[in-house]
Order: structure tokens, then C-alpha cells, then sequence
């Protein structure tokens, strides 16, 4: 009771700014994008505009049936980890901002008329009254007492209809290595850190005050899965997991080129007691295979124990790092969108010797069996302000760009939402900016 006294206080809702009246949420239909669509280059038919701009450095977040946004910092802005944004006119874009929370994290999820959130260290919720968090309105601890993690530590989130809710325990470690990313040091066999890390477990969205023994372990093998949703469709979660880095310590075939090329950025079917295999495997997708790792033996030819590991239902090039994923459900886009998947590809460091790869949008479409159906697109890109250099499955530049380093993107793509009207919305994690996506092309 004493941490969920302390969470309380730590997240108690303090707002800035009027309130106004709102009206309902214009249809996308009725909404002209911006003439340069952003700043973005979209699919065929597409049409974007700017909803708002400099709030900070985004991450995750989440609309309601009203139409309100909400948006989870990485960082506070003016002390506030939260913003709720509301386009109370009707013209397509927000012109309210409330900044409340004085948590940081990267969950943010719709469930039961309650805005979920996460910080590093815990997951809570706030009740919304007419789409809105009142100034009123405490913060409820749903888990908490979470030990706060020197790497991977985003306790991202995802909710099924009938309350499950799946938080990521992404690894404190590269490799579970005896000595952490240090060349030549052996894994550690069995790998302690499975206990506690290094995957996903399920809480109950419903209850409140549960700590991290109050849930369980729900799938393991899983390095880091920013990017968690459910499948509606299949009544299924799916998560993309973070690739490791640093094959190229081990030297001999593991060069440079090829720790920026592998291990695979994996896209998974996560059913309940499913293994992936990190940290004793990485997946290859040029072989399609999920390969002994160099920690325990590998030489990027072994398989060994890893033949019986849980595979991708799709792989990409590494170090793309995936950051959220989002199954489109809404009815405004082309009927082939239904059910797909829409995947942000953020950047990553760790792509030197070769070019940069990810900062964009990609889409998946989705078969009814629950796994990909064809190839992925490029939906949206120009994030990064320099364009890809390739089209997917047709170059070996897709995907990739000119780009000396992350930091030097002008936006980088990190969450996704899908308003009631349909509209697609994507945060960057650079200057939080928000996109609103719309189709505008006739049907």
C-alpha cells in the first residue's frame, strides 16, 4: 500500500491551460491536409497534416472515441510527461493542449474509458469523463514497485478487449553476457536474467495496485518489444522485437557490415509459453533461419539449439528498431488496409559501417490466418527529411537512406493510433510533432 501511496503521489494530474468546449471530431472526409502533407511522402491516395508540433520528445499514444489525443513524453515538458490535445473547432487540428502527469514512459493505450500510461518503473491509469482527464482525476496504479532498468527499460503496453494486459520487460543486457557487451565475453548459460527480464508478462488491466509477482510470465526469449498490439482479428498479441547489437566483437564472419545488416528486426506471433530464443539466438533473414549466437558457440552458420526456438512471422534488415505497431481496424482507408498492419520504424545507432536504416512507416497486410500476406510497404516516409533510396523488394537500398546519424534526423516516427473516424496518427520522438493521416483519394 506504501508504493502505491507513493505512485499516487508521484503522477497526481496538474493541468495548464482553458477549457473550452468541444465539439465532436470532424470526419476525415470534410478535413483538407496540409499542401506539402506535413513535410511527409505518403501512399498513393494519402493526404497528411501537421495536428500538433513541439511538445516534446513523444513517444507512444492513444485516442479515445471523442476524438482526443493523448500523448506520453519521454521527457518532461515544463514538468508535465503527458499531453491531452483536442481539436475543439473542428478543423482537423488540435488547438487545445493540457500538459498533465509528472511521469515520464512510453505506454499509452484506451481500455474501459480509462487512459493507460507507463512510466520505466509502472503502469497506471486515468478515468476519463466525456473523453477528457479532469483536473480532478487521480492517477490509479494498476502495477508498480518495478525495478528501473539501465537499458531497454520502456514498459510498453497493450490491452486485449477482455482486459489482459501485456507490459514488456525488455532485457537490462545486450547479450547476457558475463561482462556486457565486452568482446570476447562468454554468455551467461542458462541466462539468469529470463527470470525477471527479457520478455512479456500479463497483468490484469482491471486490478488495481499488482506488482510485477502478481503477473506472469507470458512469453520469453524477447531482447526488447517497443512495438506491442492485439489483433483484434485473431484475438492474438503481435510484438517486433529489437534486434541485439555487437555480433561484430566476435570477428571471423562477424564484420562490421554484417552486425549492421543482422541480427534480424523480428516481427512476432506471441502465443502464451512462446520462445524466441534471445539470448542464445539471432535470427537471419537472408537464411531465414534463427542462428546459434556467438555468446554460446555460434559462427553464424550453427543452429544447434535454436531449431526449436519460435520464429518471425516476417523479418527486416537490423537495427531499423521498430517502435510501435498498430492493426488498422477502421473503415476509411481501402478495404486492403483492414486488418493490416502498420509498423514505425524509428532508427538506430548502430548501422555504421552502411547507410541509415528505418524512419519510416511501413505497411503490412495481413491474411486471415494472422500472418503477413505479402511484402511490406513504405506508407509514410520524409520523417527524417531525407528520402529512402530504394523500393521494398525491388533494391537493396530499401529501406535505407543518406544519413550520418540519428541525430541528425529533423523527425523520427515512434507511435501510432487510429482515431474513430480512421485517421492514422504517428508521433516523433525528435521535437514531438503529430501527424494526422487521411485518405483522400475517392474509393
Amino acid at each position: 500500500m506504501k508504493a502505491a501511496l507513493l505512485l499516487l503521489t508521484a503522477v497526481t494530474v496538474a493541468f495548464t491551460g482553458p477549457k473550452k468546449p468541444i465539439k465532436s471530431q470532424s470526419s476525415a472526409s470534410s478535413i483538407a491536409p496540409d499542401p506539402d502533407n506535413g513535410g511527409l511522402k505518403l501512399a498513393n491516395g494519402f493526404g497528411a497534416l501537421v495536428f500538433a508540433d513541439n511538445l516534446g520528445k513523444a513517444r507512444h499514444i492513444a485516442v479515445n472515441k471523442e476524438g482526443t489525443v493523448f500523448v506520453k513524453l519521454e521527457k518532461l515538458n515544463d514538468g508535465k510527461g503527458l499531453a491531452e490535445l483536442t481539436d475543439s473547432n473542428g478543423d482537423g487540428r488540435a488547438d487545445q493542449t493540457v500538459m498533465f502527469s509528472t511521469n515520464t514512459g512510453t505506454g499509452a493505450a484506451i481500455y474501459n474509458n480509462y487512459l493507460y500510461a507507463s512510466s520505466d518503473t509502472s503502469v497506471y491509469r486515468y478515468k476519463l469523463t466525456n473523453g477528457k482527464v479532469l483536473e480532478t482525476t487521480p492517477a490509479e496504479p494498476i502495477v508498480s514497485g518495478l525495478t528501473l532498468q539501465r537499458q531497454h527499460a520502456s514498459k510498453s503496453l497493450a490491452i486485449s478487449p477482455d482486459g489482459k494486459l501485456f507490459v514488456n520487460f525488455g532485457a537490462p543486457s545486450n547479450a547476457c553476457q558475463e561482462k556486457d557487451r565486452q568482446k570476447g565475453s562468454k554468455g551467461m548459460d542458462p541466462c539468469p536474467i529470463l527470470e525477471e527480464y527479457g520478455g512479456i508478462w500479463q497483468f490484469d488491466a482491471n486490478k488495481l495496485n499488482q506488482h510485477k509477482a502478481d503477473g506472469k510470465r507470458y512469453a520469453t526469449g524477447i531482447r526488447n518489444a517497443v512495438a506491442l498490439d492485439w489483433n483484434t482479428a485473431t484475438n492474438t498479441l503481435y510484438a517486433l522485437q529489437h534486434g541485439r547489437d555487437n555480433l561484430n566483437n566476435w570477428g571471423g564472419v562477424f564484420t562490421d557490415e554484417y552486425s549492421a545488416e543482422f541480427p534480424s528486426e523480428e516481427m512476432l506471433m506471441v502465443k502464451e509459453g512462446a520462445d524466441f530464443g534471445w539470448p542464445y539466438c539471432y535470427n537471419n533473414h537472408e537464411k531465414k533461419q534463427k542462428l546459434l549466437a556467438p555468446e554460446y558457440g555460434g559462427d553464424g552458420t550453427k543452429v544447434d539449439r535454436c531449431a526449436g526456438k519460435d520464429k518471425p512471422i516476417m523479418a527486416f534488415p537490423g537495427h531499423w528498431a521498430p517502435n510501435d505497431l498498430l492493426f488498422y481496424t477502421g473503415t476509411s482507408f481501402p478495404a486492403r488496409y483492414k486488418n493490416g498492419a502498420f509498423v514505425c520504424f524509428h532508427g538506430s545507432w548502430n548501422r555504421a559501417p552502411l547507410k541509415q536504416g528505418g524512419y519510416f512507416v511501413a505497411f503490412i497486410p495481413f491474411g486471415k490466418d494472422g500472418r503477413p500476406s505479402g511484402k511490406y510497404e513504405v506508407f509514410a516516409e520524409n520523417f527524417a527529411g531525407v528520402p529512402e533510396l530504394g523500393k521494398p523488394g525491388t533494391d537493396v537500398n530499401a529501406g535505407k537512406l543518406d544519413l550520418a546519424s540519428p541525430g541528425d534526423a529533423k523527425a523520427r516516427p515512434v507511435g501510432l493510433a487510429q482515431g474513430p473516424d480512421g485517421s492514422l496518427y504517428i508521433s516523433d520522438s525528435v521535437k514531438g510533432k503529430v501527424w494526422r493521416v487521411l485518405y483522400t483519394a475517392k474509393k
